[in-house]
């Protein structure tokens, strides 16, 4: 998919309040939680509605089907990513509204309802809510709290809104057909950012995006450095390629994650280089200085935001603040490495950790 270039949003027509819906969910390697997420969906669906799991593998799928309700239906996705398993899954149905749903996702009562009715009041091409993240215990909760924190999500409006509007991007959103049919569905050739993209195409062809902040749905973290570090690498990756190929979307709050990344290479590797003597000496003064500064001025707001996000445990706070480091670092360094590759996107076969739900 993804032809849509010239769409025109403006003249669409009204949606009828009853439309009924299709529920879209890939998942990979999600079969520790994909019945969480079908628990929280089914219950929803009206007479009419359709559900669809594009699974990239067999357990997945039979997880999926295990939970023993017949209007579960699977969609195999032989490309793994997550765009082709949404336009796999938006293809195998019909109806007038698309629901996207995450294995690791869990929809608030009333989502269902509540989403279409946006879509027919405000005249939206597409609505959603926030994304909460919640996990009970260990470095899952730890890496929740930072994720909630103003340090955690830099003031994006899908985790820190809190007036209804129009946005740029909602926490996995629903869509009219029409509008998916229009824009092109999403771009198979995005690892990561494949919503916030698809959203941006959409907002350009005079569309809205609109965001119900009274919308929580619960998102289940990774549970530990390595796979959040590898998560938020790929989120930086795509938006450097959002910003790539939809010039203007890039936001100021987005360059503070690699202009961190920067300011710490660039002052180390002067602060190694100054012992070194000759043309390097002199720089010895300015570089420790700066260098101090930065780490003691990042260090001090990553240690207060890590505090305000557990309300001062200790052992919490540090897994917070690690939590924290390395979402900024793996952004940084993501968004930096996909700026410096000047050709054409990246392999469609890297870029994401084994439970293949990559947000923005």
């Amino acid at each position: 998919m993804h032809e849509g270039q010239g769409a025109d949003l403006r003249d669409l027509p009204p949606l009828d309040p009853e439309a009924s819906v299709s529920v879209v969910i890939p998942a990979r390697w999600a079969e520790a939680t994909i019945a969480g997420c079908l628990a929280s969906v089914l219950p929803q669906l009206r007479d009419g509605d359709e559900l669809v799991v594009v699974a990239a593998d067999a357990s997945s799928a039979e997880a999926a089907l295990a939970v023993g309700d017949p209007r579960v239906r699977i969609v195999d996705n032989p490309d793994l990513m997550i765009a082709p398993a949404l336009n796999r899954g938006i293809a195998a149905t019909d109806r007038p509204v698309v629901l996207r749903a995450d294995a690791q996702s869990r929809l608030p009562d009333g989502y269902r309802d509540r989403v279409v009715q946006l879509l027919s009041s405000t005249g939206a091409s597409v609505t959603g809510g926030r994304q909460v993240p919640r996990a009970g215990s260990g470095f899952g909760a730890a890496v929740a709290a930072a994720m909630a924190s103003p340090l955690g999500h830099g003031g994006a409006g899908y985790r820190s809104g809190a007036v209804a509007g129009p946005v740029d991007t909602v926490y996995l959103g629903t869509f009219r057909r029409d509008v998916l049919e229009r824009v092109g569905g999403y771009d198979e050739t995005f690892l990561t950012n494949e919503d916030a993209e698809l959203n941006e195409r959409v907002r350009r062809a005079g569309g809205t995006v609109w965001l119900d902040p009274t919308l929580d749905v619960e998102y289940l973290p990774r549970a530990d450095v390595r796979a959040l570090a590898r998560q938020f690498r790929g989120y930086g990756r795509g938006r450097a390629r959002t910003a790539r190929v939809h010039r203007g979307s890039l936001r100021p709050r987005q360059l503070a994650a690699p202009l961190l990344v920067l300011g710490l290479a660039a002052t180390s590797l002067l602060a190694v280089l100054a012992p070194l003597g000759g043309l390097a000496a002199p720089l010895s003064a300015w570089t420790v200085g700066p260098l101090g500064v930065l780490l003691t001025g990042y260090g001090a707001a990553v240690g207060l935001g890590a505090r305000a996000a557990t309300t001062g445990r200790s052992a919490r706070t540090v897994e917070v603040a690690l939590a924290l480091v390395t979402m900024h670092l793996a952004w940084g360094i993501g968004f930096l490495g996909a700026s410096l590759r000047l050709g054409g996107p990246a392999s469609p076969r890297g870029g994401q950790d084994r439970s293949g739900q990559d947000r923005r």
